[in-house]
């Protein structure tokens, strides 16, 4: 049986206010944190950059440790676009990802879509999906197919 997340450390009063832990406890390589914000259920999933989809609360944690193991993640979201119901709340953007490298401090751009829904606990992450991004920041397609910055 799956352990029951423990409640985040502040009051969830909005998918913002989610967000902002979600993105403190990757820079934090905080596992308990992490997991505290996500939703009470089973369906949870989640997509690392060009990893295969993790379903359930063992195995998304287990995905997050093993990216704790090699330390902190240096995250930063950027360009966030959101649509917000009274339950649900899609939010993608593009994550600015900073790491150190045999050639030095590098950046790295990941695109990311995170959905919450709201409980009985107030809002939680149901959902975190990350791709592979583009070399440069901001970099969007409109409607018109024109590149945006």
């Amino acid at each position: 049986m799956a352990r029951r997340p423990a409640p985040p450390p502040s009051s969830p009063d909005s998918p913002d206010d989610i967000e902002l832990q979600f993105y403190e406890a990757l820079r934090q390589a905080d596992i308990d944190k992490l997991m505290s914000l996500w939703a009470d259920e089973d369906e949870i999933a989640c997509v690392h950059p060009g990893g295969p989809r993790v379903l359930g609360p063992q195995a998304v944690r287990a995905s997050f440790e093993s990216i704790f193991s090699h330390g902190a993640v240096d995250v930063q979201p950027e360009a966030v676009r959101r649509l917000v119901t009274h339950a649900c709340a899609v939010h993608h953007m593009v994550e600015r990802v900073q790491g150190l490298t045999r050639e030095g401090p590098q950046t790295a751009y990941v695109v990311a879509t995170n959905v919450y829904v709201r409980t009985p606990l107030g809002w939680r992450m149901l959902v975190h999906h990350a791709s592979p991004g583009t070399d440069e920041s901001g970099a969007e397609l409109g409607d018109n197919g024109a590149l945006l910055h």
